[in-house]
């Protein structure tokens, strides 16, 4: 079994791995749908992809082709439930980034759900000094594309709520936090969304977007290696409502990554009726502090 249906609280999710089933198309592993029981029929997620679909692994060589540039959905994964309420995803040494993960995807009433990622190199082909994996949610046409986070230009303070909408895919992409240092260096190639800075940052690190009358927030455990990322059009086209859907990503940088050492972060993800900046900053310090 490559997949299963979770029911906690007020959500209901489809986890599952690489495989192709019915109308989901390959690749996309990660969490196949999201519904909120009080919201329309529609999940936060695009019908036949993913969110939370890890799809890149970088380490700033031009890779030779599209199979090795989304190498995380064209390798071998493997599903497990592990309860009710949690399961996890296993995938092997890739075959060229040599990178072991396990995603562990858990949910919590009454509209929490929760990541663990850990991964292990286990060849040293980062010889830029940094290994990059790259997670993307592509977002069911939503009316506002933007996420939205505590941060600003580089010195501002305090933060502000700021609105991140890039005008197009790669240019622009990707936010640090403002104490972020690491400088990247790629071999010349494809634009990539973790290619192009925005001159934006953000201070805590989580994002909000709209969808529908619901809120999906995603938050971090740490701002360490975790940069966000925005494309208006990475889910393509929705000829039927005549708009783009948007992708909401995120990114974990491991400079100077060791052989057979672990790497992990947690992410909390929420998806709850529409509330107040204030409330949502409280569910992050709570979700913190007993981590």
């Amino acid at each position: 079994m490559a997949h299963a249906t979770f029911k906690v609280g007020d959500l209901t999710a489809v986890i599952g791995d690489n495989a192709a089933h019915d109308k989901h198309r390959a690749g996309y592993n990660g969490v196949w749908s999201l519904f909120h029981n009080t919201a329309s029929a529609r999940s936060v997620f695009m019908p036949e992809v993913a969110g939370l679909n890890l799809e890149h692994v970088f380490n700033g060589e031009e890779p030779p082709d599209s199979k090795t540039f989304f190498e995380p959905r064209n390798s071998e994964m493997t599903f497990k439930q592990l309860s009710d309420s949690e399961a996890e995803l296993h995938q092997p040494p890739t075959p060229t980034y040599h990178v072991e993960s396990w995603t562990r995807l858990k949910l919590v009433a009454p509209h929490y759900l929760d990541m663990t990622f850990r991964c292990v190199a286990h060849q040293h082909v980062f010889a830029r000094g940094y290994m990059g994996l790259f997670w993307a949610s592509y977002i069911h046409a939503p009316l506002d594309k933007s996420i939205y986070f505590p941060g600003g230009t580089p010195d501002q303070s305090p933060p502000l709520w700021t609105q991140h909408c890039t005008q197009f895919h790669n240019r622009d992409s990707t936010v640090l936090h403002r104490e972020d240092k690491l400088a990247l260096t790629f071999a010349q190639g494809r634009d990539t969304l973790f290619k192009s800075l925005s001159f934006l940052r953000y201070h805590l690190p989580l994002f909000y977007g709209n969808h529908d009358g619901l809120m999906w927030a995603v938050m971090f455990d740490r701002t360490e290696g975790i940069r966000l990322a925005h494309s208006p059009s990475g889910g393509g086209v929705n000829a039927a409502l005549q708009t783009t859907n948007p992708a909401w990503d995120f990114q974990f940088l491991v400079p100077k990554p060791e052989v057979m050492k672990e790497y992990g972060f947690k992410v909390r993800t929420v998806l709850r009726p529409r509330c107040s900046r204030d409330e949502l900053l409280e569910e992050y310090k709570q979700w913190k502090a007993n981590l």
